[in-house]
């Protein structure tokens, strides 16, 4: 799985690289600009770039720039994009093409290494990986609705489901079977009124245009 790396400080960029390589992944540029992050996917045409999302020369928001630029130019690209604070208006305009294959991540995430690999991973697979974080915040967000019919438990699993985890991965943290977080999809899939979908990201991406759609009410 190759890899292209769009971060300006050289530690963390160095870093990034040694832990990738070190599971698996094949590094093939590490960049420290949204420019020179354009010109190596078009050159590698990697199956994922992780983007810093201010990236010089003014530091505000080049990485998230170029990244769209990216998903527009090379979409066969997956794009995980990270950052130090939660930036919805990013995090809103990335996920806004309706496509999979896209996450958002805290640079603290970094840390954990296992999390952090699947994140990649999920992501350069056509899925999604949103940082807890961000879904916190879009839930924040919501006014009084549908969210309103869901039980403590079909937040917790929503919560995850809009993260990008699969049945199998919200069992286990929930310590559920994972007939039972089924069933709790399908129920919050109800309430919400969205179409099911058999494909995890399809039902990341109806939770999350559904949480975007709501915060514009």
């Amino acid at each position: 799985m190759q890899v292209v790396i769009a971060e300006d400080l050289a530690l963390l960029r160095d870093g990034l690289s040694r832990l990738l390589r070190d599971n698996g992944f094949d590094v093939v540029a590490a960049v420290s600009d949204g420019d020179a992050l354009i010109h190596a996917v078009s050159r590698e045409r990697p199956d994922i770039a992780i983007v810093d999302i201010r990236l010089p020369p003014s530091f505000r928001d080049e990485g998230v720039r170029a990244a769209l630029e990216l998903r527009q130019r090379s979409p066969e690209t997956a794009i995980l994009v990270v950052s130090q604070y939660v930036e919805l208006t990013y995090a809103t305009e990335l996920l806004s093409d309706g496509q999979g294959g896209v996450g958002y991540l805290l640079k603290d995430r970094i840390m954990d290494v296992a999390d952090f690999v699947d994140a990649v991973r999920r992501v350069a697979e056509g899925g999604t990986a949103l940082d807890p974080e961000v879904v916190a915040q879009l839930f924040s967000r919501q006014r009084a609705g549908p969210l309103e019919e869901l039980t403590p438990r079909e937040l917790e699993v929503l919560g995850l489901m809009a993260e990008g985890r699969s049945n199998a991965a919200i069992a286990d943290q929930l310590v559920l079977t994972v007939g039972a977080v089924e069933k709790h999809i399908a129920n919050i899939l109800m309430k919400l009124r969205l179409p099911p979908s058999d494909t995890d990201h399809r039902r990341v991406l109806a939770v999350l245009a559904y949480l975007q759609g709501r915060e514009d009410d």
